[in-house]
């Protein structure tokens, strides 16, 4: 079973996603030699560097003889990470995380994601033993859960068989919350989160607008089945108002 994704450049498609399982390594960099993750630059080195997968999170070493690499947390406000030229096994922490190589001049990036990440309650009412693990993990102050809180908005306000709104409207419903908000985000967010709840990808042969509406059905089915999202949970849709006059 595989705990970390990475997603080359320009990857549109689940089929061109790579999946690394624990303890497996995927070296990366300008010579397709290696049999991983090809990133024909001529700034990138032969071999720029390696991610080695463990279970929620994943090591990053960079291979490079004189530039640091950055991994940006993109849902993190700025926060990010260093790793310097010859540091091997630097644990990157983030559920999504997008690595910047610097190229002769351009900055390159291809993203890795860790969708694999639990969240466990901190009560323990006194009892002993392992805690019992969640059967799905939303964190939810991810934008992703404000996009599946979006889909599901219009069957939550009571309306249960309302048609589920298109991308165009998920982006003005989300654009108040979250401005940088765009139709290839929204697309990346759903995908993401038919990964992470571990529904079945429509075939590859399938048109993608039907693709992407059979995704955002069972999104949405199994949301509302199973309480994942509650109608109190379309705060998250409400901007933060801060500073009110009196």
């Amino acid at each position: 079973m595989y705990s970390v994704i990475v997603v080359p450049p320009a990857c549109t498609r689940p089929g061109g996603q790579i999946r690394i399982a624990t303890g497996e390594q995927l070296t990366f960099g300008r010579d397709g030699s290696h049999g991983g993750l090809t990133i024909g630059h001529e700034g990138v080195p032969r071999v720029a560097g390696e991610i080695t997968a463990q279970q929620d999170f994943w090591l990053l070493s960079n291979r490079s003889e004189n530039q640091t690499y950055v991994v940006e947390n993109p849902e993190g406000a700025g926060e990010h990470i260093k790793v310097a030229p010859g540091r091997v096994d630097a644990p990157v922490p983030f559920e999504f995380a997008r690595v910047v190589l610097p190229a002769a001049g351009d900055l390159l990036t291809f993203d890795v994601w860790a969708p694999r990440h639990t969240f466990r309650s901190a009560a323990r009412h006194g009892l002993p033993g392992a805690l019992t693990a969640p059967a799905f993990t939303l964190d939810r102050t991810k934008r992703y859960f404000a996009v599946l809180a979006a889909l599901c908005e219009p069957r939550l306000r009571g309306e249960p068989h309302a048609p589920l709104p298109a991308v165009e409207e998920l982006v003005e419903r989300l654009r108040p919350v979250w401005p940088a908000v765009s139709r290839s985000t929204v697309y990346w967010n759903i995908d993401y989160l038919a990964l992470k709840l571990r529904l079945r990808p429509g075939p590859d042969t399938a048109e993608p607008g039907r693709r992407v509406n059979g995704k955002k059905e069972s999104l949405v089915s199994l949301a509302l089945r199973f309480d994942l999202v509650r109608e109190d949970d379309l705060v998250v849709l409400t901007p933060v108002v801060s500073g009110v006059g009196r």
